[in-house]
């Protein structure tokens, strides 16, 4: 099955981009050609010739799409780079990028203050834009760069099938008290040390399973649909979402799983012998990511098989950022 509506889908997120960002969709002289959707077309830029980058990302679908969309774009605006996608966790991919095996690589902000800074998910800021202030100001305490984010946010949440859900009577992540001891939880295998995860589950909602198991994060769904699983971490931005309506999520309503914009994070060795090209690209090509693009370009890989990195290419060409 091949997906037909993301280039009317991302022609409506650009035309609502150009109404709002009028700078950056080219109303004045000195911007490019715009695309179909009426992006701004990135130009290959000469100073950018003999700039290397190695783009990098995390080992789950949307990272690699984010990884193979930023390395594309970057690729496009002159920069000679390459890709070592499929890192790890986060922690496996912070260590590469401190110690210059990638020179950048798309983090959640939500992941990067709990993980990295030691930020309980309670008090991480509502407001996203101050969440994300919050996690620049960190990582420019570590030598680091972190840009704008991107539109769309993604945050954890607790799945389950629905006939499962409706048997128990739960819609609430909270009303699985009294219950969770008899229930199997899966998880990414870092989820068992993560405060946005398991160990959220546990101290904010007091809940105990029977067991908990890690799992390959793209086999979070299989193990519900196998039955080895009664709940299962999963992300807002999961393509199944948006194709199934056998999968419900609990609500979070002690709000243990924060939302977390994508910014694009780099050394500050990489981000100064980058120049402004950098910073510009990025933020240009994240402005077609609504929730909803996510979730099909992520619906392209998981669902429909393509590649990410042909995935990518596509967004790049409809969203008219690349000819």
């Amino acid at each position: 099955m091949r997906r037909g509506h993301l280039p009317a889908l991302l022609a409506a997120v650009a035309a609502l981009a150009c109404a709002v960002l009028l700078a950056a969709c080219g109303d004045d002289d000195s911007s490019t050609d715009t695309g179909s959707t009426g992006a701004k077309v990135i130009e290959r830029n000469a100073d950018n010739a003999g700039k290397q980058l190695t783009v990098g990302s995390k080992n789950f679908t949307e990272q690699f799409i984010l990884g193979e969309i930023y390395a594309q774009a970057l690729q496009a605006a002159g920069y000679e780079v390459k890709k070592d996608l499929n890192l790890g966790s986060e922690q496996i991919a912070l260590r590469a990028l401190k110690g210059g095996d990638v020179d950048a690589y798309p983090e959640y902000t939500s992941t990067a203050l709990t993980s990295f800074f030691d930020v309980q998910p309670q008090d991480i800021p509502k407001d996203a834009q101050q969440a994300v202030e919050d996690s620049q100001a960190q990582f420019e305490q570590e030598g680091l760069v972190a840009y704008e984010p991107t539109p769309f946010t993604s945050a954890n949440a607790v799945g389950m099938l629905k006939e499962k859900a409706d048997e128990l009577g739960v819609t609430t992540v909270s009303d699985l008290e009294g219950k969770s001891q008899d229930l199997t939880l899966y998880g990414s295998p870092e989820c068992r040390q993560r405060l946005d995860c398991l160990v959220g589950l546990q101290q904010d909602y007091g809940l105990r399973f029977q067991k908990f198991t890690p799992v390959d994060i793209g086999l979070r769904y299989d193990v519900l649909d196998k039955g080895q699983a009664d709940l299962s971490i999963i992300f807002t931005t999961d393509a199944q979402l948006s194709t199934r309506d056998d999968v419900v999520t609990l609500e979070d309503d002690k709000q243990v799983f924060p939302p977390g914009n994508v910014t694009f994070v780099a050394s500050k060795a990489a981000a100064d012998q980058a120049g402004a090209g950098l910073k510009e690209t990025v933020e240009l090509v994240q402005q077609g990511l609504s929730e909803r693009v996510m979730q099909e370009l992520n619906a392209r890989v998981d669902v429909d098989r393509e590649e990410p990195r042909a995935v990518a290419r596509a967004y790049l060409r409809e969203s008219g950022y690349i000819e």
